[in-house]
């Protein structure tokens, strides 16, 4: 049974009352044609001199300091506004190569976060999930001269090739790296042997709060992507189903995760109504 659509001007009235900037200027280019100058004016207020993000870009790390998971979340939007090539994308290329590990792996979180507040989840690992996030973001972006991604594109396929029972968001960054990198033949491949290790007929758990885990958009967004393989159709279906379902009165969507801070649960819900009005549009739903 298919959902009532969503209340496009409630969700737009949402954006406009409670998203921060930078995604208030991200709707505006991706739903009112407005230019993305203003995205690249925003993102600037989260960048550090060094060149990578901070200032809780990414709402669950709120130091100051360049973190790599806020990086990632300017590299996809500054992909988004079709600024792959300008300098804050470049600088922050230079970043992740500065901060890699000696195999091309990148930390999940870099010391001295511990001092301001943070997700419980955030911890010190070497070579995290965030290396294949970020060579896929990088691949996305059709970055082809960057030695850090040549290391840390040998270092993705060896992480998913070998992966016997890969976790959520293991899953969710590998798709989006074998959406992106430019080995056709062998990203096919890999997705077919995903296939048979993953079971894609339930949601992908996460370690986190219960009823919290990855659904198929979540792994899968775009139509037509490699990593739709793992998907039928009518799994696609329910999921977008789901998501119109699950607007809320005052016109946003909330998000499963923990809620730990009144401005984290703020500026995560700005950025997941945006990705539910971009899923259900790209998907033929808006």
């Amino acid at each position: 049974m298919c959902s009532m659509p969503i209340d496009r001007g409630a969700a737009e009235s949402f954006i406009w009352s409670a998203a921060r900037l930078v995604d208030r200027h991200r709707y505006s280019t991706l739903f009112a044609d407005a230019p993305a100058g203003p995205i690249l004016a925003a993102l600037r207020g989260y960048r550090n001199p060094d060149g990578g993000f901070g200032h809780a870009l990414e709402p669950d790390l709120r130091g100051p300091a360049s973190q790599p998971a806020p990086t990632l979340y300017a590299l996809e939007t500054l992909n988004e506004a079709g600024a792959a090539d300008s300098d804050l994308a470049c600088d922050a290329r230079g970043w992740i190569a500065n901060i890699a590990e000696s195999d091309g792996g990148i930390p999940s979180v870099l010391p001295g976060f511990e001092a301001y507040p943070h997700a419980p989840w955030f911890e010190p690992g070497h070579g995290s999930v965030l290396t294949l996030a970020l060579a896929g973001v990088l691949h996305a972006a059709g970055v082809t001269d960057d030695a850090w991604l040549d290391l840390a594109t040998n270092w993705s396929w060896r992480s998913i090739e070998i992966a016997e029972q890969p976790g959520g968001y293991w899953l969710k960054f590998a798709c989006a790296f074998l959406d992106a990198v430019p080995d056709e033949p062998r990203a096919q491949a890999t997705i077919a042997s995903l296939a048979a290790r993953v079971d894609t007929s339930v949601a992908a758990p996460v370690a986190g709060v219960e009823g919290e885990a990855l659904r198929p958009l979540d792994l899968s967004p775009h139509p037509g992507s490699r990593s739709r393989r793992l998907f039928g159709e009518n799994q696609i279906e329910a999921h977008l189903d789901a998501v119109e379902s699950e607007q809320q009165q005052d016109g946003g969507w909330m998000f499963d995760w923990l809620a730990w801070s009144p401005a984290q649960t703020n500026d995560w819900r700005g950025n997941v109504t945006l990705r539910a009005l971009i899923w259900l549009r790209e998907n033929g739903r808006l």
